[in-house]
């Protein structure tokens, strides 16, 4: 498939309508995949970001996919900022994958559309505010227009327009007017930061309601009147096929359609883009019929020519490898070596992270209606685009003919990036010729995951008599998220991050990676690799400090020195900010009551991590009271940039440090006989309420910067920061993931 095309233009255009009813209707005709050119040259289509009804109605459309990050509301509170709308008159609505045919190719109308790595409020913040405030022209000149006053002497407030002498026109009275003007050329400049009456402030998400009342429609529950549903049983070897297939008591079963296969994965295609696996699919007229059919099937399945392997037998792989000279040296600063062997104080440690499983609540499942002359896919999707190039490879329909729908997701974390369900739903509709409800049991959600990947860490470090770091070196043995996706010499580009930190501070530096070979397929996962690879890198970092016999904040704060800006190459730079880094490490510390006298047995820790371009640090108390683990209070302090909804980022937040500790306590996924073992939550337990502290206090640091993104961010510090502070509570230094079990061995 060729490039998707976009027409690339510095100047900025605004495409205008009315409807039969008097509404104002507003949306940029495209954007270019950069945020700060919005495209025009192909007045196509309408893509309606906005719309405001003759009775001041005021409907946003959502762009990105919402899979609890609360992206529906930012968005919408970014553009009903500039617009100065009243929040009360607001409705929020997800908008659709936008997309036109361009000679054949597929044009994106909406500009950014995925919900991944935290992107959605930085690519949103000056597209949606342009969009807002050429409305809010608009409405100033159609009310200029009418009252014969010069639209400079107007102001508006809440969903009116204001003059001078106080009179006053709603919005929806002037919609229709506005509608009939031909829009500037150019976007009017958006509001000065004093001017922002709901940026900054509060507010509940906007699915809230439903949510709580049971009203939110999710992607599992989309349904239509004629459609069958498919159930899936997938070969447990990754990479196997199918070996043996009666179906004979499955179709005598009443309801059942059709048995059909699903063939195993092509191996030139890229990973996630299709299926995951071989599997066999019941075809019925509801879901316990599938599902009862389903287990009638007598099925043998051949594994595939490389076994999955489990972590013990994937750490003794990475021994070997991490022996011997590394696939990729990411980046070399000075002579580490030399540095080492003269130094006085040396220190090295070794850290083992587990493979882990997404664990969404809401399973994969797909609806999908697909014929000659187009296709409409339902389904829970973090990355729509992608989803389109999987059916348009299917179904070779022209892009306009496709659309995906983005509903509420229950979950993503990363797993819904992959479009393998949708791949399927899209074959089995193929063949049946009929609509089709995909439904994946949560076996099949756990036995064909993404996995997060397995890593092993060492660290080296050394310092001068003055006890201060002077060499540092990193080196990753892991199973690369981008294996199957990009060519080999690429596949550390998720691994690890050149110019992440202590990178900068110390003038012998080495960052080396690995690549570790694994059957299991491998994604993305919240927060990326800063997930892990901070956990080594924090929890060493307090461990040197403790064998020098340092205050672990003192230290922290010693080694990122002066506040000052640091080249960052990728997600989250172009620089990196010590000072910001180290204020909210200070907050942190401050709020738990860091150096301060704390009750017998009570252990406290810090980390930090720069991530995607945010700032965060947690600070943790923790006791043991006998085998149990009591988190007592946990800080997150956070520098977002210029906060959007700042209810919404402290619950993002909580999320995400809670997600962390669940995930770094317990969670691993086990591999006996090259299959995955786990099935349910029942073997894959998340931590309960009572496992986790009552509460975490969330200090969101005020900024006049750019937004960022929030739902990762929240991540990587806080396992490292409780691993650090069980070490200085018990002693007992846990450097593998998870904690749980290694440190019921230590005790």
């Amino acid at each position: 498939m060729k490039k998707p095309t976009h027409d690339a233009s510095r100047r900025r255009f605004l495409k205008v309508l009315g409807s039969a009813s008097g509404a104002l209707i507003i949306g940029l005709p495209a954007f270019a995949d950069t945020p700060d050119e919005l495209l025009g040259r192909n007045l196509v289509q309408l893509n309606p970001y906005l719309r405001i009804e003759p009775d001041g109605t005021t409907v946003i459309g959502a762009r990105d996919p919402e899979v609890g990050q609360g992206i529906r509301t930012a968005e919408a509170r970014i553009l009903a900022e500039e617009l100065d709308a009243d929040w009360n008159k607001v409705i929020v609505v997800p908008l659709i994958l936008g997309v036109t045919a361009v000679n054949g190719e597929p044009h994106w109308t909406f500009g950014h559309q995925i919900a991944s790595g935290s992107t959605s409020v930085p690519a949103a913040w000056n597209d949606l505010r342009s969009v807002g405030a050429a409305a809010r022209q608009l409405l100033l000149r159609a009310a200029a227009a009418r009252w014969q006053v010069a639209p400079g002497s107007l102001r508006t407030l809440r969903g009116e327009v204001i003059a001078a002498d106080g009179r006053k026109l709603g919005y929806g009275e002037l919609a229709d007017a506005a509608s009939k003007l031909k829009p500037a050329s150019e976007f009017p400049a958006p509001k000065a930061a004093s001017q922002y009456l709901l940026v900054g402030q509060d507010a509940g998400d906007v699915d809230a309601r439903d949510i709580v009342t049971g009203r939110q429609r999710f992607a599992i529950d989309e349904w239509g009147g004629d459609t069958l549903v498919a159930v899936i049983t997938h070969c447990p070897y990754p990479g196997g096929k199918l070996a043996h297939l009666d179906d004979a008591a499955a179709l005598k079963v009443k309801g059942v359609e059709k048995v059909l296969t699903i063939p195993a994965p092509d191996p030139a295609r890229a990973l996630g883009t299709q299926q995951l696996a071989a599997g066999i699919a019941v075809v019925a007229q509801d879901t316990w019929t599938a599902l009862r059919a389903l287990e009638k099937l007598e099925l043998r399945w051949q594994p595939g020519p490389h076994a999955a392997q489990d972590d013990s037998a994937l750490a003794q792989a990475a021994a070997a490898l991490l022996a011997g000279e590394p696939g990729k040296v990411v980046r070399t600063d000075g002579h580490f070596p030399e540095t080492l062997k003269h130094a006085a104080h040396r220190f090295k440690a070794e850290y083992r992270i587990a493979t882990v499983a997404h664990a969404d609540l809401e399973p994969p499942n797909a609806r999908v209606q697909v014929d000659d002359r187009s296709a409409t896919i339902v389904a829970p999707v973090q990355n729509p685009r992608a989803t389109l190039e999987t059916v348009l490879r299917l179904t070779g329909l022209p892009p306009d003919r496709i659309e995906v729908q983005l509903p509420r997701a229950g979950g993503g974390f990363g797993r819904f990036l992959e479009a393998d369900y949708v791949a399927e739903a899209v074959m089995l509709a193929t063949a049946v010729g009929k609509p089709i409800k995909l439904m994946w049991t949560r076996t099949n959600a756990f036995a064909n995951d993404t996995y997060r990947p397995f890593s092993v860490h060492q660290l080296e470090a050394c310092a001068d008599r003055k006890r201060k770091l002077t060499g540092w070196a990193h080196r990753i043995a892991s199973t690369s998220r981008l294996a199957g996706r990009e060519p080999p010499p690429r596949w550390w580009l998720s691994e690890m991050h050149p110019d992440d930190l202590p990178a900068g501070l110390i003038e012998n530096l080495q960052y080396g990676w690995y690549p570790l070979d694994t059957a299991l397929p491998r994604g993305s996962y919240r927060s990326s690799s800063h997930g892990v690879n901070a956990f080594a890198t924090e929890c060493f970092i307090d461990e040197i400090a403790h064998e020098l016999k340092l205050d672990s904040l003192k230290f922290r704060l010693a080694l990122l020195g002066e506040p000052r800006q640091l080249p960052y190459r990728g997600h989250g730079g172009p620089v990196l900010d010590t000072g910001r880094l180290a204020w909210v490490l200070k907050l942190a510390a401050d709020a738990i009551g860091w150096g301060k006298p704390h009750p017998h047995g009570h252990g406290f820790g810090l980390a930090c991590h720069f991530t995607f371009g945010g700032y965060v640090a947690h600070a943790v108390e923790m006791s043991m009271e006998g085998d149990r683990l009591v988190i007592h209070n946990v800080v997150c302090a956070a520098d977002l940039g210029r906060v959007v909804n700042p209810l919404g980022a402290r619950a993002v937040l909580v999320g995400a440090t809670l997600d962390a500790f669940s995930t770094a306590l317990r969670q691993r996924i086990s591999v006996k006989d090259g299959r995955v073992v786990q099935r349910g939550f029942k073997d894959y337990p998340l931590a309960t309420m009572a496992q986790m502290p009552h509460a975490v206090q969330v200090i969101l640091v005020p900024s006049q910067a750019n937004p960022t993104g929030a739902f990762a961010m929240g991540f990587p510090s806080a396992a490292p920061a409780l691993a650090n502070a069980i070490f200085a509570g018990t002693t007992v230094r846990v450097r593998q993931l998870p904690i749980w079990p290694e440190l019921m061995r230590l005790l």
